[in-house]
């Protein structure tokens, strides 16, 4: 059982739209999440301002997982699928008679974005439009309420490691009916 909190967002999106938004999405995930010196950008999708990071490696790693997802869901059977992004931390690993083995990734908390392809008719395209935006602003709104609360403020551990943009490891997860990707 998981002992970390788990945020769930849930979006409709459509072949114009599909890359764009979940790179808003994750690029306000590590925005919240990361914790050393951030360069913060924005970026605007169907009305709403989303923050991000303007960091050259998180950026790949964004575009990477959202064309491997793009890939898979427009390559496949299914419309629907999951990118999860796991923040952990280094502790040691520790063997049955308590011997030191090493370090494993212990997550503390875990973003799951559940993504769903429909193609709306044109007719639909502004109310289908509209409803994403709306989507996009209590995505932010819930990334800023978990972050701030006690719950998402004591699930980060100790910074022991201050190099670099994240002192934690991110595993960005790409799921689509129920196989992992990447």
């Amino acid at each position: 059982m998981n002992t970390y909190p788990t945020i769930t967002i849930d979006l409709t999106l459509d072949r114009h739209t599909i890359k764009d938004v979940l790179r808003a999405i994750l690029d306000a995930i590590l925005f919240h999440r990361l914790f050393g010196l951030v360069k913060p950008k924005t970026r605007e999708v169907l009305g709403a301002t989303m923050p991000g990071v303007s960091d050259p490696d998180m950026e790949q790693l964004v575009e990477e997982k959202v064309d491997l997802f793009w890939k898979e869901i427009e390559g496949g059977m299914s419309k629907s699928g999951q990118i999860i992004v796991t923040f952990s931390e280094k502790r040691p690993k520790k063997s049955w008679f308590q011997v030191y083995v090493g370090e494993e990734d212990v997550p503390w908390e875990q973003w799951v974005i559940n993504a769903e392809m429909q193609q709306p008719r044109d007719l639909d395209r502004p109310q289908f439009d509209t409803a994403l935006s709306n989507t996009l602003t209590k995505a932010i709104h819930t990334m800023l309420t978990h972050t701030s609360s006690d719950r998402g403020r004591t699930a980060v551990p100790l910074i022991t490691n201050a190099t670099g943009i994240s002192p934690f490891p991110i595993k960005i997860a790409v799921k689509i009916g129920g196989v992992e990707f990447g």
